[in-house]
Parts: structure tokens; sequence; C-alpha cells
């Protein structure tokens, strides 16, 4: 079923230090948070809320970028029941759903930490397409 809301609850750029030598860039994205959420969209329709955190960080101790927000994901009463059931147990969300939470997670956060890390002059944590002149 549709993700029906994505919003960031917050978003934190520091740069710490020069941008010089070898840099090392990890990435760490995770799902924190599943919790039940009602929302007006019609009567008594029932979401789940996925609270996610995006993280960025340039070593050594060069930079960070940090996000947290939260996705909407509607369904049927009883899969919202189970996926919920789920978490409390193991603390997991089901492997049906990562790719499609975790892929819009990432299309989202990735574009939006491309713009921030360019604004305070971090170097880009993707590989962007290069133009080369061709020996002929």
């Amino acid at each position: 079923m549709p993700l029906v809301g994505f919003n960031f609850d917050k978003i934190v750029i520091e740069k710490l230090g020069k941008v010089e030598g070898k840099i090392d860039i990890k990435n760490d994205l995770g799902i924190d948070k599943v919790e039940q959420e009602k929302i007006s969209l019609t009567p008594s329709e029932e979401v789940l809320k996925f609270t996610f955190r995006y993280e960025i960080v340039y070593e050594p101790n060069i930079g960070k970028i940090s996000m947290l927000g939260h996705l909407l994901y509607m369904d049927k009463p009883n899969e919202i029941g189970g996926i919920l059931k789920y978490w409390k147990k193991n603390k997991k969300v089901p492997k049906e759903l990562i790719p499609l939470l975790l892929n819009a997670v990432l299309s989202r956060c990735s574009v939006k930490a491309l713009a921030l890390a360019q604004d305070v002059n971090l170097p880009p944590h993707l590989s962007l397409p290069r133009v080369r002149l061709k020996n002929t």
C-alpha cells in the first residue's frame, strides 16, 4: 500500500574542520520507531508512522549531516495491526516493507544532503557524473 506522507522533523548540518587529505564518508540509515497514528483523510483512517534517521559523517572530524523524520504508511487495518505487532515483538520492520521505506528515505534525504553539503562546502557524499574529453 502507499506511503501517504514524508516529513522532516529535524535537520542538522555541521562543518567541524577543514576539508583536506583523505576523507572517509560514512552513512547510516534506520527506522527507530513505529507507531499507529490517526489521520483525517477519511473517517477513522489509521496509518503507521515510521520514524527514521539518516546520517552522513565526514571523518576525521570534518562534518556531519543528520536528518530525523517520519513516513506515514496506509494499509488495511489487519495489515497495520500485523506490522505493529511484528515491530513490538522484534523491533524490526517486516522485510517486505524495508525496500519501500528505505528507498523513500534515501531518495529524499540524499538529495537534501547533497544540497546542504554544498551550502557549507562539504564534499558530495554521492558520486556525481563527470564530463571528460575523449582523446582523439
